[in-house]
């Protein structure tokens, strides 16, 4: 099971590595600069599939904190993987900000405003490093996922409002370039873009499959420790018991 597992990283890593190339080279040299927007468009490659993962990986948090919660389907690795899925999903959308505002500033002359898409966006990150926070909470195993996958699932009720905001309110931020009857994009331009999807797509599972194998180590060490410290207090307390006897 150790020999997949490592064999599963080793070709989600190679697999993200080798798109993450061809979306560098298909974005910087490959496709032309846009009409308006001229060599900034670029971002375009890697910004859309960045802030995409991230609700990608808080949605998975609030999927395995339902199943965590379901007590047909409850099981320690449920709660595992949705604190490993929102670890990734705070880089991704720590990512989407710094490369949104890189965007913003030339676009809109400012590198912030609090438009509707960038402030959900920010509470967004902001409620799942809350999340994050809770899970450091000290406490029994069992409660203290259950709070968790609570919280989780609390938290999670701002993806769907990032992704609608655009349709939803009156934006600074540009509507969907893919998801409409006829793409903002087309040929070479569109070919980069969907690689780059592929490429951040490989980059979240590589993260989530090698953070949860070191995550799962670690939780392992830490119920043996506890094992042992609770087999040296019984022993203890045998003794004790012969001393008065």
């Amino acid at each position: 099971m150790k020999g997949t597992a490592t064999t599963l990283t080793r070709v989600l890593g190679f697999c993200a590595l080798v798109t993450l190339a061809g979306t560098v080279v298909l974005g910087l040299w490959t496709t032309p600069p846009d009409v308006v927007q001229g060599e900034l468009v670029r971002l375009i490659y890697i910004h859309p599939a960045i802030a995409t993962m991230g609700e990608v990986a808080f949605g998975v948090t609030a999927l395995a904190s339902l199943l965590y919660l379901w007590r047909r389907t409850r099981d320690r690795r449920w709660d595992l993987l949705a604190g490993v899925s929102a670890e990734v999903g705070v880089v991704f959308a720590s990512l989407t900000l710094v490369t949104g505002s890189i965007w913003g500033r030339p676009t809109w002359g400012v590198w912030w405003t609090w438009d509707a898409r960038l402030t959900t966006t920010a509470l967004l990150l902001a409620l799942f490093l809350g999340y994050l926070a809770l899970r450091r909470v000290p406490g029994e195993a069992g409660s203290r996922a259950t709070r968790s996958a609570i919280g989780g699932l609390v938290a999670a009720v701002d993806v769907p409002i990032v992704h609608y905001s655009v349709n939803w309110w009156r934006t600074l931020h540009q509507g969907s370039t893919l998801l409409r009857r006829k793409p903002l994009i087309h040929g070479v331009q569109l070919e980069a873009m969907l690689l780059g999807f592929v490429a951040f797509a490989l980059i979240y599972a590589w993260l989530v499959v090698h953070r949860y194998r070191v995550e799962d180590l670690a939780t392992r060490l830490e119920d043996r420790g506890f094992e042992t410290a609770l087999a040296e207090r019984r022993a203890e307390a045998d003794e004790l018991l012969e001393v008065v006897s």
